[in-house]
């Protein structure tokens, strides 16, 4: 008999992700050969693909409010600048001249990114549970949510992303 996933909070759920990605860009850089790194820059690019949808559309929202305004402001700012180096990502390949370096530089982003969000007492995490979200009810809003994206992605790609905070700028479909 098979066992359901446990059920994870909100930031359990988002930490789960983040040591996720944290593996597949250790791989990445340790990967030799260019079917090996596509095929791991492929699988980073969506792992954060639908983290980052999950996050805009039910954490941060949930979040206005309850924490620094600056710090969540800086957050969708970082989404943006991720969101454009996958959309290159995705769009070249291994063979590419700064394919590598587009990936290194999304890491070192995304790993800033991290430690802003799961920063002791000031971290984004913290004030969001010292303002007693629910983060249980978020979390499955947010699994359910992700398990939707994940299924769509897989079955037509990943969309061009939404830029919110580069107003005026399109990113290009690939």
């Amino acid at each position: 008999m098979a066992t359901a996933a446990p059920k994870l909070d909100a930031i359990a759920l988002l930490k789960a992700d983040h040591r996720k990605v944290e593996e597949l860009f250790a791989k990445f850089e340790a990967a030799k050969g260019d079917g090996r790194k596509k095929a791991l820059a492929e699988q980073i690019c969506m792992e954060l693909t639908v983290h980052t949808k999950i996050e805009e559309d039910i954490f941060y929202p949930a979040c206005e409010g309850k924490v620094e305004d600056d710090l969540l402001k800086e957050a969708y700012v970082e989404h943006d600048g991720a969101k454009v180096l996958i959309a290159e990502i995705e769009a070249g390949g291994p063979d590419d001249e700064f394919y590598d370096a587009k990936v290194k530089v999304l890491s070192e982003m995304i790993e800033h990114h991290v430690q802003e969000e799961e920063q002791r007492v000031e971290g984004m995490f913290s004030q969001a549970r010292k303002a007693g979200l629910d983060m249980d009810a978020l979390g499955e809003q947010m699994a359910a949510e992700k398990a939707q994206l994940i299924a769509n992605y897989k079955a037509g790609g990943l969309p061009v992303p939404e830029t919110p905070t580069l107003e005026g700028t399109t990113l290009a479909q690939h």
